[in-house]
């Protein structure tokens, strides 16, 4: 969009290129499409809303850009950030800069933990609440041995470190392996690790891997037998970008996890949502198009409501307040900013209807029931 001396200018940051750059690219298009929604009725406070996206790439640079546009462009609204490294480089420049960030993706404990300032929300469902989710659907299930392969940072730390939790106090007799499996972000060949974790002979596996390394993981481990030799639980396994990459190469019969699901539930607030954007794009919404979406969303409103665009006065428009979301109804928690919303997980199955794997049964785990409490410190 060309900018204009009228316009509302929010700035995004999205990985717009790299291993994450599909889910930027959906991030991208649910951003665009609330952007023509809020413009086509009418804009903010009589102005339209121009969008300023640039790639967030990797923490220095994220930074930099944030700078550039609060002096170069006057932004003081962000949104985005694919990257919880990034965010977490972010996110103490808020209160400096006096803009506030909506986060849609990054999943990092720390920025609605440690890291928190005023300045700060996100709409998307964090680390804590998919493993919390994902223990809930475990525990009933069979499986006492577990262990983990995910990704060498933080998330894939956070992610076990938290399902291991909920899981234990859920099943005392859980037995978690102590050799957790991590590999390198970006690792074209994963067999060494797919290998390491299956000689561990544990009875199910949870997978925090995503995105491209998550894809490679599936497409080789596969050929390996992996899914043959256990259970597998995949924390992020149901992200579409993941299964349209996937089609029919992905096994039917795993449980997987995502932060939307475009098929549920089945409100007319999702329903107009995956009509407007199937219409737009050709396409279904990812839970990063819809997380991008709603974001831009709960910033409109919050303007409408306040009248301003001073941070100072947008964010009590912001906390405690429901709102009838595509991923159902939602509160930016009081104390941390941090979403309260439903989880959904469920089976991958195929379908006529679609070119890639859908999720039947699903299971959906209430937000008060998944969200820990702000004072549930982090690992």
């Amino acid at each position: 969009m060309g900018l204009s001396e009228r316009a509302i200018r929010i700035g995004a940051l999205y990985a717009l290129s790299g291993a994450a750059a599909a889910y930027g690219a959906s991030a991208r298009r649910g951003l665009e499409l609330a952007a023509e929604e809020i413009n086509a009725a009418g804009g903010l406070l009589g102005r339209p809303v121009e969008l300023l996206i640039e790639d967030e790439k990797n923490p220095a640079h994220a930074v930099e850009v944030v700078r550039r546009m609060a002096r170069e462009h006057g932004v003081r609204l962000f949104i985005g950030i694919d990257s919880s490294a990034v965010a977490e480089a972010v996110v103490p420049l808020l209160p400096e800069l006096r803009c506030v960030l909506m986060v849609t993706h990054a999943a990092s404990p720390r920025i609605t933990g440690e890291l928190f300032n005023p300045y700060v929300f996100r709409c998307s469902i964090n680390v804590a609440q998919n493993a919390r989710a994902g223990a809930l659907l475990a525990a009933p299930l069979p499986y006492l041995t577990w262990t983990t392969l995910g990704p060498d940072y933080s998330f894939g730390y956070f992610s076990w470190a938290y399902f291991s939790r909920f899981l234990r106090e859920l099943k005392p007799e859980a037995e978690l392996l102590p050799e957790g499996i991590f590999h390198p972000p970006g690792a074209e060949d994963l067999t060494p690790w797919i290998r390491q974790a299956m000689r561990l002979g544990a009875e199910a596996l949870w997978i925090s891997s995503w995105g491209g390394d998550l894809v490679r993981l599936i497409r080789q481990g596969q050929a390996l037998g992996l899914f043959r030799r256990c259970a597998v639980f995949m924390e992020l396994g149901a992200a579409l970008e993941v299964l349209e990459a996937l089609g029919d190469e992905m096994p039917q019969g795993l449980w997987v996890g995502t932060r939307y699901w475009f098929r549920w539930p089945d409100t007319p607030e999702n329903r107009r949502f995956v009509e407007a954007y199937f219409q737009r794009y050709g396409r279904y919404p990812s839970y990063n198009a819809q997380n991008a979406y709603l974001g831009l969303r709960l910033l409109a409103g919050a303007i409408r409501r306040a009248g301003t665009l001073e941070p100072e006065g947008l964010i009590p428009y912001l906390e405690g307040i429901g709102y009838e979301a595509p991923m159902g109804r939602i509160t930016l928690r009081r104390e941390d900013h941090q979403v309260v919303a439903d989880v959904v997980w469920g089976e991958t199955k195929s379908h006529p209807d679609y070119p890639f794997r859908i999720l039947d049964p699903i299971w959906t785990f209430p937000g008060e029931a998944i969200t820990p409490p702000p004072e549930v410190g982090i690992f």
